[in-house]
């Protein structure tokens, strides 16, 4: 019987040891209160006040991810603690017809090929693993939460989608994107651009 419980006590040392070994966010954004655009299969969702601090205090063992399209940080700017920049999807060559979408009047994303393999070249070169906590932003918060169903669908466990993205939603009284997101939280971001943390094909 003592063998069995220091066996045990063994096991769950262990467990704790492993639980201790991987970094949680202090608080998470409530999933009842995100809206059906931004859901994602794992339910983890941060606000960027909440994706700032848990990756301030935890810089080497989470990697931060804009997945948004190469020109977006060039002509809005980009979170400054971003370990880089992954386009989840992008705009077609410029020679092509960009085609329009109407549910957002814009033109028309294409799916980013890259997306999947960047992610993982930059996990480790961050020497991390797929176990590892990731954290996604991109403009709003819809698209970070597709590539978190993503990488969801590739075994990754636990990837988080910052709500509000770097922007925020469209305020309906202004027309503009004035409330929420990275930027009018205050958090730190700049239009200088870090090279290496600008996507390239490989």
């Amino acid at each position: 019987m003592n063998a069995f419980r220091l066996l045990l006590l063994a096991l769950f040392s262990a467990w704790i040891g492993i639980a201790q070994a991987q970094p949680m966010p202090a608080a998470t954004f409530d999933p009842k209160k995100v809206g059906e655009e931004q859901r994602t299969k794992l339910e983890l969702y941060l606000s960027p006040k909440q994706a700032a601090d848990f990756v301030r205090k935890n810089k080497d063992k989470v990697l931060f991810l804009d997945v948004r399209t190469r020109a977006e940080p060039v002509f809005v700017g980009m979170a400054t603690l971003v370990d880089a920049l992954v386009p989840y999807v992008e705009f077609p060559e410029m020679h092509a017809d960009w085609g329009w979408d109407e549910t957002r009047g814009a033109y028309k994303y294409e799916p980013f090929n890259d997306f999947a393999p960047e992610v993982a070249r930059r996990l480790k070169e961050k020497g991390l693993t797929p176990n590892d906590p990731i954290v996604l932003m991109c403009r709003s918060g819809d698209r970070s939460s597709r590539a978190a169903n993503l990488l969801a669908d590739l075994g990754y466990k636990r990837v988080y989608s910052v709500v509000g993205g770097f922007e925020g939603p469209i305020n309906e009284k202004t027309g503009k994107r004035d409330i929420g997101g990275w930027k009018n939280a205050g958090l730190p971001w700049s239009y200088e651009l870090d090279k290496k943390k600008m996507y390239f094909v490989h």
